[in-house]
Order: C-alpha cells, then structure tokens, then sequence
C-alpha cells in the first residue's frame, strides 16, 4: 500500500512500514513540515495514499471532501510511541486493507479499530419505479455496518450503530 505520513508519525514507524513493502512518504522527506492540512490532503489524492494521522481533523476534512477517495487512518492511541503504533499497525493493516483501497477512515485505538467507510456508492436511477432503489441503498447500509461490526470484539457494537 501506498501511505502518507503525517507529522506526529514517527520516522520509525515509516521505516518499519518501508520493511513491510510498503510505499511509505514522510512529509519530513519531503520538507513539507508546515504544509497545512488541506494541502496535505490534496497530495493525499493525487498520490494515491493512505494518510496516517493523529490530527483529528483529518476525518472532518475526508467527511468535507465530497468523495475523494483518499483513505486515513486515525491514531487515538493513549501510548503514541512507536513501538505502540506499529504494533497496532501490524493488527489493523491486513484486516482493514480491504477498506483502505477504496476509502475509508480507519480510526485505530489501543484495544481494537473501527472502520467508517467513505460513501461514494452512487444509486442507480430508477428506470423502473419498483423501489429497486431503496433496497439497493438499505442493502448497501447492512453490508457497510456488518464490515463495521466484524472489527468489534465479540458482543461490543457500537451504540451509534443504527439499522
């Protein structure tokens, strides 16, 4: 996977993400250390990468986008060193990957991680007035929260999580 690392990611964790055969940048290796987040947004999209945050504003800014498909994943870890966070990556990755490609935030605690997947689903124009619609939305709307709870341990959904 192809990854953009923001400031508060350590150097180590790209290099341990370099040693996964990953295509990881850092903005330090690029001397973009003050560039704002929007910017680092839009380079986001045009490269290809997944972004990988602490800064909480990162999910207003993919919510905000109107269907970029840029994916983040979101640190909320209590213990932000580096041996903490690739730990957490070595768990997160190969059970989110599916996610990431075509969008999602990833927001990655110490116990567990939550998958919000970026809709960019289009609905297919009525041509026939069945309803075909409204079922192909609520469809889509069980499929994205079975992926969302299959990252939960066993009996924790979400409370917010509304069917």
């Amino acid at each position: 996977m192809q990854f953009l690392a923001d400031m508060g990611v350590s150097t180590r964790v790209t290099q341990w993400l370099r040693s996964q055969n990953h295509d990881v940048v850092h903005l330090r290796d690029r001397g973009l250390q003050r560039l704002p987040n929007g910017e680092i947004f839009r380079r986001a999209t045009q490269e290809r990468r997944v972004v990988l945050t602490f800064d909480l504003d990162f999910g207003e800014i993919v919510a905000a986008s109107h269907g970029s498909t840029v994916s983040v994943v979101l640190f909320r870890l209590r213990n932000t060193r580096s041996e903490s966070v690739i730990a957490r990556l070595e768990t997160v990755l190969p059970q989110a990957r599916a996610d990431l490609l075509p969008g999602a935030i990833v927001v990655v605690d110490e116990s567990r991680h939550r998958v919000r997947a970026i809709l960019l689903f289009k609905m297919a124009r009525r041509e026939n007035g069945t309803g075909s619609e409204h079922k192909q939305r609520k469809s889509f709307q069980i499929n994205v929260a079975s992926r969302c709870l299959s990252h939960f341990p066993a009996g924790a959904p979400p409370a917010s999580l509304n069917l």
